[in-house]
């Protein structure tokens, strides 16, 4: 029972983490920023998320030095997949209310919820080292 109250807590942390960092506290330049590997939009963004979940991750009992590991997987993984996002919505755009765009971005969103798995399966793996 513990370790399920565990992990839904810990998703539930990081799916409202993912809600205001990826909606509430991305002003235009950083939207812009990404997909350019020259402007510091898409690094300070997946920054974000991955500073962002440090402080769950610590709650979700892992050390320090999987915190770090965890968040700089985070990092890479957010700002690949939203820089990849971008240089596609560039080269293929479509408007909001086409079923491409819904696609595209539901596909984005699918996959930072996939790193949330990943992340929730090193919580259960490293409480069973501990």
């Amino acid at each position: 029972m513990a370790m399920s109250w565990l992990l839904l807590t810990t998703l539930v942390w990081l799916q409202i983490k993912h809600f205001i960092v990826d909606y509430m506290l991305q002003p235009a330049w950083m939207i812009d920023g990404k997909g350019d590997v020259r402007k510091s939009g898409g690094y300070v963004h997946a920054g974000a998320h991955a500073v962002a979940s440090m402080p769950i991750l610590w709650l979700s009992t892992l050390d320090l030095m999987c915190i770090s590991v965890v968040a700089v997987g985070e990092f890479l993984i957010h700002f690949v997949v939203d820089h990849l996002k971008a240089i596609h919505g560039r080269q293929h755009p479509n408007p909001m209310n086409s079923r491409s765009f819904w696609v595209l971005h539901g596909a984005d969103q699918l996959a930072h919820h996939l790193t949330y798995s990943t992340i929730l399966a090193v919580v259960v793996w490293r409480s069973q080292l501990i």
